[in-house]
């Protein structure tokens, strides 16, 4: 780094403290958000860093967050993308590659999934030609059981997809040892869960595949970003060329011939010794991050463990606050679990003389941020009218989710303070009501 360059990231250090956001909290008055990005000096300092070096396509940084966070979640490979969404797509889209021989997934091929959750966990399904098989939820835990899961294999069924939900995770040794009897693959969503031990292993070493989103709401962000992680050498390989146009080539970007043999292939119909740069394997997407956001991403990184730990503790204080409020369900960690939480999920009870809309609306008119468990009982959506999906058994308990269910935050950008007060907003608003 030259002198000049390290004096502006000083400059830009001095300056980040200059323009700190001033942490006293006012009731009612500061935004208690449910998520957010958590941003100092050095993810200041990392991005200028960056910029100077005028990295603006995927490069350097990218290959050293994959590098570090390959072994951060005991993977043997991890590629970035721009999206978690895009991690998931192309997750589901690799076990469709003709490449995989008589594994590969074909239309018609049935995933099991949850349906009380984000809708970009069922997308890609949908958007393969596969069809979800929909399994419900547990109350406490807001997870599906291993059991769910087996009744809902079918003739059909290839493959599991299922999001660890808030950070606690699902039976997954159980899931990935039914995936292993009935000789399926198991995609683990980990966007929520980054950190979460179940039996103590880490989520998403469970799986084929593992998808992670940097989203600023997720343990990590690079503003936008995500990436697929695994072990197996083969799917790691078509998830790279699907990222990457599709491409047959594995060159990084700026290089060529790495291979040794770049007008020596002889692919397809195409003629003898076209440049394999140029040849496509795959009917892929350009779905790349940038390095710039690999640069935040590897300060971000330095932080989990400091982020993981904050989120357990707000998680902690929030539950031991409100273990006696009456009416409202508590969430219970899976058993075996340690999760590194993504919130802090609340059911009114149907027979309280309250709704959860008013329960809501009392926390937002405190400044205290909500949000619903995403899209409760995905079935009930407009934008599944018309697609194929089979439902196993019923799904009570994600109607319940739909209607009663709710969470506030424990991102490690609150403080104590924060946290109290939404204990003892939530305290006096039921105590108002007995």
């Amino acid at each position: 780094m030259s002198e000049r360059a390290a004096h502006i990231l000083e400059e830009v250090r001095k300056y980040h403290q200059e323009v700190a956001d001033d942490r006293r909290f006012i009731p009612g008055v500061t935004e208690i958000w449910p998520s957010g990005a958590v941003l100092g000096e050095e993810d200041r300092a990392a991005l200028v860093d960056a910029a100077l070096n005028m990295r603006i396509a995927a490069g350097r940084s990218s290959r050293a967050f994959e590098s570090a966070f390959a072994r951060t979640m005991q993977r043997r490979k991890a590629h970035l993308t721009n999206s978690g969404s895009s991690a998931n797509l192309l997750a589901v889209t690799a076990l469709t590659s003709p490449q995989l021989g008589d594994r590969r997934l074909v239309p018609g091929d049935e995933v099991i999934t949850v349906a009380a959750g984000f809708p970009t966990t069922v997308n890609p399904i949908v958007q393969n030609g596969l069809v979800p098989v929909f399994v419900d939820i547990d109350l406490c835990t807001y997870n599906t059981t291993v059991e769910r899961v087996e009744r809902a294999i079918g003739p059909r069924t290839r493959a599991i997809m299922i999001a660890h939900a808030l950070g606690n995770p699902f039976e997954v040794a159980e899931v990935a040892q039914l995936a292993e009897k009935h000789d399926l693959v198991l995609i683990e969503d980990t966007c929520d869960a980054v950190g979460t031990t179940y039996r103590g292993q880490l989520v998403g070493t469970f799986g084929e595949l593992t998808t992670v989103s940097f989203y600023p709401a997720h343990h990590l962000t690079m503003g936008e970003g995500g990436c697929v992680l695994t072990s197996n050498l083969v799917l790691a390989r078509i998830v790279e060329s699907l990222r990457d146009w599709g491409r047959d080539c594995w060159c990084e970007p700026g290089e060529s011939d790495t291979c040794r043999k770049r007008f020596g292939y002889q692919m397809g119909t195409l003629p003898c010794g076209y440049d394999h740069k140029y040849i496509f394997s795959h009917v892929g997407y350009n779905l790349k991050a940038t390095d710039i956001q690999a640069a935040l991403g590897l300060a971000q990184l330095d932080k989990l463990d400091e982020f993981c730990a904050a989120r357990r503790r707000n998680w902690r204080r929030l539950r031991e606050g409100l273990a006696d409020v009456p009416w409202l369900l508590m969430p219970e960690p899976t058993p075996g679990s340690d999760p590194s939480w993504f919130g802090f999920i609340i059911t009114v009870d149907a027979d309280a003389p309250f709704q959860r809309a008013e329960l809501v609306n009392h926390l937002e008119s405190r400044k205290i941020g909500t949000r619903r468990l995403f899209g409760g009982n995905l079935t009930r959506h407009p934008a599944y009218v018309g697609v194929e999906y089979r439902i196993s058994g019923e799904l009570t308990n994600s109607d319940i989710v739909t209607d009663h269910t709710f969470w506030v935050g424990v991102y490690p950008g609150l403080t104590e303070e924060m946290i109290d007060y939404v204990i003892s907003s939530i305290t006096e608003f039921v105590g108002s009501h007995r």
